[in-house]
């Protein structure tokens, strides 16, 4: 197989973790017999500081031409005062628009190995394994206007929620075909007692479900389901809420597993290619000292072959190795207990990548 890749190192510790999910990617290429070509593009601070843009249009036409983004992180406090539409996260706000990329895949699994790196206890957290499905082109970060201004009673800001039917339908729909495959529950989330949008939400994931008998639906109202994610995660299967709510639950589901530095994601459409991204930001108070954990970025590549390429037997020797290194007692520094192994970025990709190819020797 061969395919083209667009890598968007991004700003911070991005490029150090971007090396790293590359060099498991040219493992997995040498030993399975597939050919992966990169073409690198700039998204975010580096690309306002260089282009004058956080989207730049190469960039854009780089993704579209490809057949699948890997992405690092973008932002940080260097560009914090800038005006909103010159921010780096309108970078990455665009190219998910772009490309069409309407459901954003948050999957989240306790690692045995890990169990004591959370805040959470141990049987708590133990057995969990979930999915967040977060609509991600729609909702009050798209909506228009968005703007401030002068009122008659003094400054004014106008944000707007806004979500067509048939918006709401695609991702309920992805939510059905996931749980499917998976143990067959879907929780919606929503704040259909506010909310005029949560209500049609509610009502389209009610229509949705009759085409899926074998899966069982259930309603939760989002401060619920925040709650619940941290009194009981173990009951969820795959969640799927509106882009806002995601955005906030997800990271809150991160905690689940001690580190942010553990979850990967994939952003897909209907067509095209998707984009694949740890879920961490750019955390540029330790960019370039070589101490990021790449495992997240590493387990996104996992999510690409899997969900865009279907090469599951190359995904699985990804997810294998990872799990095996943790087993081990392998750890960088955001994970790691006292007395604990430390590694860092690069030594603990090497380790990632002798397991493959231990696995494939064997």
């Amino acid at each position: 197989m061969k395919k083209k890749l667009t890598v968007i190192p991004g700003d911070g510790i991005g490029p150090e973790v971007i090396n790293a999910a590359v060099k498991v990617l040219d493992v997995i290429g040498d030993k399975y017999n597939h050919e992966f070509t990169y073409h690198y593009a700039k998204l975010g601070g580096i690309a306002i500081d260089e282009e004058g843009t956080p989207l730049p249009q190469e960039t854009i036409d780089l993704c579209k031409a490809s057949d699948g983004v890997l992405l690092g992180a973008v932002g940080g406090p260097k560009w914090d005062k800038l005006p909103g539409h010159m921010r780096p996260e309108k970078g990455l706000l665009g190219i998910r628009k772009a490309l069409e990329l309407y459901a954003n895949l948050r999957p989240v699994t306790a690692q045995r190995s890990l169990l004591d790196a959370s805040t959470l206890k141990r049987e708590v957290i133990e057995g969990v394994d979930l999915m967040i499905v977060r609509e991600l082109t729609g909702g009050l970060y798209f909506g228009q206007p968005q703007e401030r201004r002068q009122g008659p009673d003094g400054e004014v800001v106008v944000d707007t929620l806004y979500y067509k039917k048939s918006e709401i339908e695609r991702i309920i729909i992805k939510a059905f075909e996931l749980a499917r495959i998976r143990n067959k529950r879907v929780t919606s989330v929503d704040k259909a007692n506010v909310l005029e949008s949560s209500r049609l939400w509610r009502e389209v994931a009610e229509e949705v479900a009759k085409e899926y008998p074998d899966v069982q639906l259930e309603h939760m109202l989002v401060d619920n389901a925040a709650m619940q994610l941290i009194r009981n995660p173990k009951q969820f299967d795959v969640i799927v809420t509106e882009n806002m709510f995601g955005d906030i639950l997800s990271d809150e589901a991160s905690m689940l597993t001690g580190s942010l530095g553990m979850l990967p994601s994939a952003s897909i459409g209907s067509d095209g290619p998707g984009l694949f991204e740890p879920i961490h930001g750019s955390a540029p108070d330790i960019a370039g000292k070589g101490i990021a954990n790449p495992l997240a970025t590493i387990l996104s590549v996992a999510m690409m072959l899997r969900y865009s390429f279907f090469l599951s037997e190359e995904a699985d020797a990804i997810e294998t190795a990872v799990s095996n290194v943790l087993e081990a007692g392998y750890r960088t520094g955001d994970i790691a207990e006292k007395g604990e192994q430390i590694l860092n970025t690069e030594k603990m990709t090497d380790k990632v990548i002798e397991n493959i190819e231990c696995k494939i020797k064997n």
